[in-house]
């Protein structure tokens, strides 16, 4: 038996078109219910692309310490005293704190000179250890990074950053070897790195020329001063954890008041990324719940619509009852007509969506920093599966309704 021959199609067609404003008016709310979906799908989905590429190279389970004046006297010391952190607080934090994992020092000067011959760049200099690298890759494309024989004899080497070395060496030779001026100071370049995410702890990295961190503390008279400390937790263990037994280590090593939150600066970068995950699955939620919830309306008013025809066609389906038609093919023809409406219009509201979508993701793309807006194909095949049950759910009581209808009493009624 068949079931969809030409003829078949031919009546649904006409059907729907029959009424073209009416047809028009119901097929927008599933249009615009899967657009929705879609568009905030691919949407949010570009969003964390491009936020992610600003996270690009850093650790998201890190956490970093700062001193701060107190604001509580504690054992002869008076309220208001100001403190640095200093080398031996690094030994221990590693002694005393076994969730730790990595934990490093950083200095920095901002707004040093570099100069190489005639060009010149403002910037940051950094005073490092190489494990600073596991907390902000440095994206090493010529050269190397720092070492532990650099920071053991001091040595007045450094690595640039790109837009440094864009600047000093325009040509796009090797600098590696090389001499650059930096405050009057002269270091040779063993690297340059290419990170160019936008967080960055004091100061872009595209910007900075880094050098050993003993070089730092000895040529800029910094003592046993360090200015921030740098920490990642193990497996299995959160920042926020970590950073209370840090803070409670330090403490005690500088006769801080164990109460004296303001002394110490902490900032947990685990927390932060943690907010903004949270935020994308929201806003995928939000999406969800508003494309469906439009989608469901949609369905609705094509459910509505077809219980109107269904209605205005009694008398048809009485007589096809009478000259033989049987229930099932009421109900297939019915359910046919609802699902043919349903995925037309949910299928041009998903062209549209992606069309958009690439229109977004070709202005926002750049040849090194791609962004994809577009859904993929499997997100594409499950909102097709999706219009087929709509449009089968909204036509299961118009279709149920004509089968009900008995010949005799349509006749009679016409």
């Amino acid at each position: 038996m068949k079931k969809f021959d030409l003829d078949t199609w031919q009546e649904i067609l006409v059907t729907i078109t029959r009424n073209k404003t009416r047809s028009l008016l119901t097929a927008f709310g599933i249009f615009w219910g899967i657009f929705m979906l879609v568009a905030l799908m691919g949407g949010a989905q570009g969003l964390q692309d491009i936020l992610s590429r600003q996270f690009q190279g850093f650790a998201t389970n890190s956490g970093f310490l700062g001193s701060n004046q107190t604001s509580k006297a504690y054992k002869g010391f008076q309220q208001g005293r100001f403190w640095d952190l200093e080398n031996l607080d690094v030994e221990r934090i590693r002694k005393n704190v076994d969730e730790v994992d990595i934990v490093t020092p950083t200095l920095a000067r901002w707004g040093i000179n570099a100069v190489y011959q005639d060009k010149k760049i403002s910037g940051t200099l950094k005073g490092l250890y190489p494990e600073y690298g596991k907390i902000e890759e440095p994206d090493i494309v010529m050269g190397r990074f720092i070492n532990d024989m650099d920071i053991r004899d001091q040595r007045k080497v450094c690595v640039i950053g790109k837009r440094i070395y864009e600047t000093l060496f325009p040509g796009g030779e090797n600098p590696c070897g090389r001499y650059i001026e930096v405050n009057g100071i002269y270091y040779q370049i063993i690297g340059v790195s290419m990170a160019n995410g936008n967080i960055s702890i004091q100061g872009r990295s595209e910007t900075t020329v880094t050098i050993p961190f003993s070089t730092m503390q000895n040529n800029y008279n910094f003592g046993n001063k360090i200015q921030l400390l740098c920490y990642t937790a193990k497996k299995g263990y959160s920042i926020s954890e970590v950073e209370e037994k840090i803070g409670e280590v330090v403490k005690k090593a500088h006769f801080i008041h164990p109460e004296d939150d303001q002394a110490l600066i902490q900032v947990n970068a685990e927390a932060m990324f943690s907010m903004i995950d949270n935020l994308f699955s929201g806003i995928r939620v939000l999406g969800w719940m508003v494309g469906l919830g439009t989608l469901l309306a949609g369905a609705i008013g094509v459910s509505n619509i077809m219980m109107v025809t269904v209605r205005e066609r009694t008398t048809e389906i009485g007589i096809r009852r009478a000259i033989g038609a049987k229930p099932n093919d009421i109900l297939m023809q019915i359910l046919s007509e609802s699902i043919v409406l349903t995925i037309i219009a949910g299928m041009t509201g998903l062209s549209f969506a992606v069309f958009l979508l690439d229109i977004m993701e070709q202005v926002v793309s750049t040849p090194t920093e791609p962004a994809h807006f577009l859904i993929s194909f499997w997100q594409a095949i499950g909102a097709g599966i999706l219009l087929i049950l709509l449009g089968l759910l909204a036509g299961l009581a118009p279709a149920y309704r004509a089968m009900a209808i008995k010949p005799i009493e349509a006749i009679r009624d016409e």
